[in-house]
């Protein structure tokens, strides 16, 4: 189980904006007193048309609804019934050209076309559209069938595209997240192994302690073999995402609880109150502990019931990874440094590849990286793989597939894999934290330069591309430095000989 969980944890490493070309949004208005409206997410082609920036340059024209109908043929639409209205169709059976010409032949304004499928990009030629002036744009057909519920009939719309922000401030929240995590992380690893040199004094304390503690410790062959994994795992789920997207909310649910229980567990035991004891079985557990165990399976599986709530089951998912990543950077331990190059460079290389280099291979010319994250074909299910924050700067992007910023697991949890290493050589050297705290820092100005490099290209980025080079040199300079190379590269003796 908790080799599965590591598995799935490290498979994430993707840093996501939600911004997308050619979003726009379809402001509706009913004529009621006083007047009800509503956005909707629409895509259309900056090529064929440009849409107002504000809705104070829109113009509102009635909607007409003819999504019976996918008006390939004017012969299908009666006479008049389109004249000087926005007109939905569906979508299917002739070109969005097609339509358009159709459509304005017979004097309509504006065409919408209703897709039951996944909203993508208008892609036709801009050349075939010369002719057509009236913008052109898709819409889910779920938002039409939303607008008549909605406004009933009589309903006024207009398109519009505001400009993207150039920076959300979800972005901060983000930020203090991963850094939080990362240096709790760290110091927590750096607790445990404390408490192991303390231990290796006494014979009998140190067995007890070996029998407590739940570690793993990679190697370099483990650490190739895993990677391997994870690529053939994350091509799996793009062909197989529908059946396979059950097992990893499933894997989530039961490692989070065990993480969240893990993490609170260790406060708990701080605290020297409420301590009474029952027994079973020969053996005595802390009742405090009993429920806590009960309210962390409660917290998981509230999230599971409620996974796609968005006004609010974001906050317990954040809260149910943060606990995981904390768990994992605390429980796998990096015997020395040369591991932690091996697993920070393979993942790298894992994750620019699957990121960049497979948009030649994959037929839609998308990556398959980003492809897993907004769930491939339109499944509305998603991989709760990711801290993620609602956008804080409204945008048409609000309203499209992705209203989250998102951070994977996989970008806090290996660096932050770097990071315990470092404290725990702190410890083992009485080094007064300096390669912990440089090495955090150097974390905090990688995540920096992922959201300057994300807001300037406006696409998802691989975070490990600047993480993994800030948190490796860095550290490889404060060793270099105290001229502790050697030693911080082979790892101390106590850590080889003891783990567990």
């Amino acid at each position: 189980m908790r080799a599965a969980a590591l598995l799935w944890a490290a498979l994430w490493g993707l840093l996501l904006p939600t911004v997308a070309a050619d979003e726009g949004i379809l402001h509706a208005s009913g004529n009621g007193v006083p007047a009800v409206t509503k956005d909707y997410c629409i895509i259309y082609n900056s090529n064929w048309v440009s849409l107002p920036k504000s809705l104070d340059n829109a113009t509102f024209r009635p909607l007409e609804n003819l999504t019976s109908t996918v008006l390939c043929n004017s012969s299908e639409v009666p006479s008049g019934s389109m004249k000087d209205k926005a007109v939905v169709v569906m979508r299917g059976n002739c070109t969005f050209l097609e339509k358009a010409r159709i459509a304005q032949s017979s004097g309509a304004k504006m065409l919408l076309i209703a897709s039951k499928p996944r909203l993508s990009p208008l892609s036709d030629n801009k050349t075939d559209f010369e002719d057509v002036t009236i913008p052109v744009a898709l819409i889910r057909y779920s938002d039409i069938v939303d607008m008549q519920l909605t406004f009933g009939s009589e309903v006024n719309v207009t398109l519009y595209s505001p400009p993207l922000p150039e920076f959300d401030y979800s972005m901060v929240v983000i930020f203090l997240i991963a850094v939080f995590t990362v240096a709790l992380g760290g110091y927590w690893s750096g607790v445990a192994e404390l408490e192991n040199l303390k231990a290796i004094a006494s014979p009998g304390e140190r067995e007890t302690r070996r029998k407590k503690e739940e570690n793993v410790t990679f190697t370099p062959v483990t650490v190739i073999l895993f990677v391997v994994i994870c690529c053939v795992m994350l091509v799996l789920l793009y062909f197989f995402y529908k059946w396979l997207v059950y097992v990893i909310i499933s894997v989530f649910c039961l490692a989070s609880a065990m993480s969240l229980y893990n993490c609170l567990a260790a406060l708990i035991g701080e605290i020297p109150f409420g301590q009474c004891r029952i027994a079973c079985c020969n053996k005595s557990t802390e009742v405090r502990l009993i429920f806590l165990a009960v309210f962390c399976i409660a917290a998981a599986v509230v999230w599971a019931v409620f996974r796609n709530e968005d006004r609010w089951a974001w906050i317990l998912q954040d809260i149910l990874g943060v606990a995981f990543c904390l768990n994992f950077i605390k429980t796998l331990k990096m015997p020395n440094f040369k591991s932690c190059v091996i697993l920070l460079g393979l993942l790298l290389l894992y994750d620019v590849f699957f990121v960049f280099i497979t948009p030649f291979i994959t037929k839609n010319g998308a990556s398959i990286m980003v492809e897993v994250a907004a769930g491939p074909f339109g499944n509305s299910e998603k991989l709760p793989v990711v801290i993620r924050v609602p956008r804080l700067e409204y945008s048409a992007s609000t309203l499209c597939d992705m209203p989250f910023s998102l951070l994977g697991f996989g970008d806090i949890i290996v660096p932050g894999l770097l990071v315990a290493y470092c404290r725990r050589f702190d410890v083992q050297t009485s080094s007064s934290s300096v390669y912990y705290i440089s090495c955090t820092i150097a974390y905090a100005i990688g995540m920096v330069l992922t959201f300057v490099v994300l807001a300037l290209m406006k696409m998802g980025q691989p975070a490990l591309l600047y993480l993994v080079p800030c948190t490796l040199i860095t550290s490889s300079l404060v060793a270099w430095r105290r001229k502790e190379m050697k030693k911080f590269w082979k790892g101390s003796n106590y850590q080889v000989g003891w783990m567990p």
